[in-house]
């Protein structure tokens, strides 16, 4: 490898200074860093150590991990603490082999967790298992860094023998626990955090998460394309500056493209919080945290660094990863790689009869509602629209249908109503669906709702949308479909980055254009039926209560 020089604003975040350097590479490590005085009166770029996601599933940029790799570099992002934890719910150990091995074609530095939830309720149909003795076989890899996020939060309370098992081996094996444990206060979090789990990344208030900041837990601010915690606990960043990282967790692949954590570090400057407490966050806390095999821009250690505009819009000039320069002015120089295809999906095309939602006399029927930036929902109760004997979507009080339809076999669909996708026609269906990846769909009419879901099964995955409306004047029926075929694993393309990302900008805005006015429908969509998230959500076999931890029909 060669070796090369750089010089400009040295960010030297150990100290807290920065000066003009010269900073010498050698084999891809760095081997010297001299301050340069002759630079003092030139205009420099910043040079600083490189981004780290510190929580993502790779699987919900629908990029596979090389591909997603491309379009991260871009933002000076050099590493990620990724969770195989989607697709190890489709295809179970092969899932995580397929992407540790992916992730090793390109120079990009994923740490890859075991998941310690697979399937993360028994309230739902997964593709597979994983328990603890299979999670104790991921924890002796090398390339295994740590216990993905412990969602089963009730079993760790309650003691739970196999959670108790995952957690004890991982601690056995000198990894850390990362922790998931939304809306956990009190004598509950200091239970949870004392088990042994040292992160979460699920806060969505600042008193939550200073109430397990104070019990010695770490906390990850998340903003993502569909949960948005930044504006509520950024502020803490100024307080407890060792204690916090940043992640997106979960990204699609058009918002990846305009950005990553280089984006939250420009916003918290912005709220004028300090720069080095700023980077400890985005770049330091999760080498250290993790043990990560990531360069901190210090002597010896790999060349991972890169070099910015400015400290203020973090725009990226170029990212090195060991030295290799990945990305450049924009443009990213990690060549496409051929990946495979693993998949789980045997379920068979379903008619429009299997939707309907037969009426039984009810008063008031449950409903979900969707809040948008956030992964929790609320329960709410109404009265039901009834036509011909059965309850239909309500688009005058947007009460819509949701479906979830098992992807494993053929079984009866599950259905329910939900409040604030927006939509005035047609459907939208994704195979995208935390954390067993079903298929789940919303729509105004049983007959757009059948040709979505059927679209998804024909691509066997993918996100669709269908049209099923009259035209003006009322004579001509117009049909449509739409489809973004998700081939690995019904969760991930294995086609080229930019390439899904404009596929994907086009079947949002066709999303937006039946009228919903969520951020990001589908990937609201896709965590309707996350159970470990309260407090009503929809899985395969029916209206979960994650307050109470139970079906409720």
């Amino acid at each position: 490898m060669s070796s090369f020089s750089v010089s400009g604003n040295f960010v030297d975040i150990l100290h807290e200074k920065i000066y003009p350097a010269t900073i010498k590479v050698e084999n891809g490590k760095i081997i010297s860093i001299q301050p340069n005085n002759q630079l003092t009166n030139k205009p420099l770029n910043y040079i600083l150590p490189g981004f780290i996601d510190s929580h993502v599933h790779i699987e919900s940029s629908m990029l596979v991990p090389s591909q997603f790799a491309r379009l991260a570099v871009v933002h000076g992002t050099v590493a990620t603490v990724s969770d195989p934890h989607e697709i190890a719910n489709v295809c179970g150990m092969a899932g995580v082999e397929f992407m540790i091995e992916n992730g090793k074609t390109v120079p990009f530095k994923f740490n890859f967790g075991a998941p310690s939830c697979v399937p993360a309720t028994s309230f739902e149909t997964a593709g597979a298992v994983l328990d603890s003795t299979d999670v104790e076989h991921l924890l002796q890899r090398e390339e295994i860094k740590y216990l993905s996020e412990m969602m089963n939060f009730p079993g760790v309370l309650f003691k739970d023998e196999e959670v108790m098992r995952k957690i004890a081996a991982a601690h056995r094996l000198g990894k850390p626990v990362d922790g998931h444990a939304p809306g956990l206060r009190g004598k509950q979090a200091k239970k949870y955090i004392d088990a042994g789990i040292y992160t979460d990344h699920e806060c969505f208030t600042s008193e939550e998460a200073l109430d397990k900041l104070r019990y010695g837990m770490k906390i990850i601010i998340r903003e993502g394309s569909a949960a948005k915690n930044f504006e509520a606990l950024i502020g803490l960043l100024n307080d407890w500056p060792d204690k916090m990282m940043f992640c997106s967790d979960d990204k699609h692949p058009d918002s990846l493209v305009l950005g990553h954590i280089n984006q939250l570090c420009a916003r918290a400057v912005a709220k004028g919080i300090n720069i080095f407490k700023i980077l400890k966050a985005a770049c330091v806390n999760p080498v250290e945290h993790y043990k990560l095999d990531v360069g901190l821009l210090r002597e010896g250690y790999p060349a991972d660094f890169i070099i910015v505009k400015d400290l203020v819009k973090f725009e990226v000039v170029k990212t090195y990863i060991n030295g290799e320069l990945v990305a450049e002015n924009g443009k990213s120089l990690i060549r496409t790689q051929e990946s495979g295809v693993i998949n789980n999906f045997t379920c068979s095309k379903r008619n429009v009869e299997d939707f309907a939602v037969v009426w039984n006399g009810e008063k008031e029927i449950p409903a979900i509602e969707a809040l948008d930036g956030q992964l929790i929902t609320n329960k709410l109760f109404f009265e039901p629209k009834v036509v011909d004997g059965k309850i239909v979507s309500d688009t005058d009080r947007d009460i819509l249908k949701i479906v979830v339809v098992n992807r494993y076999s053929d079984a009866p669909v599950a259905k329910a109503f939900i409040k604030n996708f927006g939509l005035k026609q047609g459907a939208l269906a994704s195979s995208v669906a935390h954390d067993s990846h079903n298929i789940v769909a919303v729509g105004v009419d049983d007959d757009s709702i059948c040709r979505a879901v059927n679209k998804v099964i024909e691509k066997k995955g993918g996100v669709s949308v269908a049209t099923n409306y009259q035209s003006p004047d009322g004579k001509l029926s117009m049909q449509a479909e739409s489809v973004v075929a998700l081939a690995v694993a019904g969760l991930m393309s294995n086609e080229d980055g930019y390439i899904v990302a404009e596929a994907y900008t086009e079947i949002d805005r066709e999303a937006k254009e039946l009228g919903s006015t969520l951020a990001a429908p589908f990937m609201t969509l896709s965590f309707m039926a996350l159970l470990v998230i309260p407090h009503l959500k929809l899985s395969d076999k029916g209206l979960f209560d994650g307050d109470r931890f139970e079906l409720i029909n």
